[in-house]
């Protein structure tokens, strides 16, 4: 008995001390003393820092968050079973200061553009931070450090490695917070060394003094670009949390967070920035035929179609043309291939624009297809393309326009919070079904015939996940691929598909989002990836429709674009930039301000689609992207 009692009396000396001694253990690792060097980029960063936060108080940028909630699986390691799509557009100079947001008068509440305020709160809401949606250190904060306090006052400084990101060099140092408080920044930072700027930082922030600061605030890793000489404006945000637990289910979040429109300006009355431009207008004064009803009512149906496009362009909703992007690259060829066989005979030519929103949607203005960016990045092949395009043209071809009221201007006189309320351009049910059924046609006759069964297998996976993700096929300004009870338009199409198969390595039906394209966040213009193809070595490698992290490889911003080529000269095409990790050599030469490396590029296609050489494009149909399986 006594022995007992002596054992107990140690056990409980021995946990007592055990108590004692973890909570006398530091919070943070000791940091390592700087060198001057060291300390002076540091210094330079903090001052950089104030000087990102003057800038953005100067901008408007459009703000889209997609958000995924996961859950175990065993065969896939964790699939989405919910998501939320958010986009709005952020008036920084109004909303944005020193301590907290400024809510800011607005006619209306509803719609695509909200109050500043409102929008970051509910940015905020949706990742999980509704208790602190007043803190200033919520959602917004992943867009800066910590706009109140980041200087050596606040945090410890430790100095890490050199690395370079993409062609530029920077220094990588450990940070905390030196002084309690809710909301301070805690993990890792790359400082860009010849300026001072922060391109990266990657961790958390702190929660009350004696909480876990997983309850109050997500993982993150936020990225900027060099958008403009010596300016480094976020661009993008990603969140990951892999262990949350709620009630007895637990679950994970992945979200990504894009940044685009900054050399937009928001209107400061309701008419300003309304202006429909006419661009490479043609003098037809010449021509003495008369217009008869019929080219008078496309030429009305036309002018409408201009209209909405300029307007949504300036809205930063649709990206502006860009010769020798995706658009006339891929998606102009596509339609030839698909018009031609078909013996389409358009009065005017068909053209393809991009939606910059991350929602699986298209549609028609006109005669122009506009198919958004995060259909677009989820296709995995030239038939699954072709597919989209084949309904779009059926819109087109049996006259599925939009409403012709736009071709007043007065009725495209609003200010961009009212886009999604004033531009109608979905089609109803009727007419998608026939176009449905005559994209069928069209397909068939077409060079795609014999891989139609690899087609159906996009809209198979979109099927196969619409319940989990209503947010993103949910559209904007467009049409859904999925009708309401979430069967694709295209089920014919479906109905060639073979049975979705996870184990079968070429069967690749859908992509991760983020796969194809990548938007210029100062002029909004579309460019495609430069990166290389990998085929899947599992399963779990396939992720269609998911959101994925997010790396660039940075580039400072090139002064020779800004400057014209001497007449008579062409000026030679940058090289992309080598891969290259910590204590590597600097690639040679600088392209746009950032590629993020995540997804296959595709090949260059025939030179100069259209109708001028439609039939030799018959012939020899295009390189469009290449076909995972």
């Amino acid at each position: 008995m006594t022995f007992r009692k002596i054992a107990l009396a140690f056990l409980i000396v021995s946990v007592g001390a055990a108590c004692a001694y973890a909570k006398k253990q530091p919070a943070y690792e000791p940091a390592h003393p700087l060198t001057a060097d060291q300390s002076a980029l540091v210094d330079k960063a903090i001052t950089r820092e104030k000087e990102v936060i003057k800038a953005i108080r100067k901008r408007s940028p459009l703000v889209e968050t997609y958000i995924q909630d996961t859950r175990p699986d065993v065969k896939l390691y964790e699939i989405p079973v919910n998501d939320q799509y958010l986009l709005s557009r952020v008036d920084f100079g109004k909303s944005f200061v020193d301590k907290e947001f400024n809510s800011r008068a607005t006619k209306s509440n509803k719609g695509f553009f909200k109050g500043s305020l409102e929008s970051m709160l509910g940015l905020s809401k949706a990742l999980g931070l509704e208790k602190f949606t007043y803190n200033p250190n919520g959602f917004m904060q992943m867009m800066f450090l910590d706009p109140t306090g980041f200087d050596k006052n606040h945090y410890v400084f430790s100095f890490v490695r050199r690395e370079f990101l993409g062609s530029v060099r920077t220094a990588v140092f450990d940070v905390h917070p030196k002084v309690g408080g809710m909301g301070r920044f805690f993990g890792r930072i790359w400082i860009e060394d010849q300026d001072g700027n922060v391109v990266r930082f990657n961790g958390t922030y702190t929660g009350p003094s004696s909480e876990d600061s997983s309850k109050y605030y997500f993982h993150f890793d936020s990225w900027r670009v060099n958008v403009q000489p010596g300016e480094w404006l976020p661009v993008a945000v990603y969140v990951e949390e892999t262990t949350r637990i709620e009630g007895e289910k637990t679950v994970g979040l992945k979200a990504q967070t894009h940044f685009w429109g900054y050399s937009l300006k928001l209107p400061t009355r309701d008419s300003e920035n309304v202006s429909v431009r006419v661009d490479d207008a043609v003098d037809n004064s010449s021509d003495s035929q008369d217009v008869g009803p019929l080219q008078a009512s496309r030429a009305w149906v036309t002018q409408a179609e201009n209209n909405v496009i300029d307007r949504l362009v300036e809205a930063g909703l649709v990206a502006p043309l860009n010769p020798g992007g995706y658009e006339n690259k891929i998606l102009d060829q596509i339609v030839v291939n698909l018009v031609v066989p078909n013996n389409l005979a358009f009065t005017d030519q068909i053209h393809t624009r991009i939606l910059l929103s991350t929602t699986v949607e298209t549609t028609t203005v006109g005669n122009t297809i506009l198919i958004s960016k995060g259909l677009i990045d989820t296709l995995p092949n030239e038939e699954s393309i072709a597919s989209v395009v084949a309904m779009e043209l059926a819109h087109i071809a049996m006259g599925h326009h939009i409403d012709t009221r736009y071709a007043f201007n007065d009725r495209l006189m609003f200010p961009d919070t009212s886009t999604f309320q004033r531009i109608d351009m979905y089609h109803s049910e009727h007419d998608n079904a026939e176009a449905a059924k005559k994209a069928m046609e069209y397909l068939q006759n077409s060079m795609y015939k014999d891989k139609l069964p690899s087609a159906g297998l996009y809209y198979a996976q979109l099927a196969d996940r619409a319940k989990a993700l209503k947010g993103l096929n949910t559209p904007k300004l467009g049409d859904s691929l999925l009708k309401t009870d979430g069967t694709p338009w295209m089920a014919d199409l479906q109905k060639l598909a073979p049975k979705l198969n996870w184990d079968d390595l070429t069967q690749r039906a859908a992509l991760p989002l983020g796969s194809w394209i990548k938007t210029d966040p100062w002029d909004d213009k579309e460019h495609m990836l430069s990166a290389k193809v990998y085929a899947p070595m599992n399963a779990r490698d396939k992720m269609p429709f998911e959101v994925t992290p997010i790396f660039y490889k940075l580039q400072r911003y090139d002064l020779a674009r800004l400057e014209p080529p001497a007449a008579g000269t062409v000026p030679a095409p940058a090289a992309p930039p080598a891969a290259s990790g910590s204590g590597a050599q600097p690639p040679n030469g600088s392209q746009s301000p950032a590629t993020p490396d995540s997804a296959p590029q595709p090949l260059p296609p025939a030179d100069q689609p259209g109708a001028s050489n439609a039939a030799a494009l018959q012939q020899q149909p295009p390189a469009a992207p290449p076909n995972p399986q």
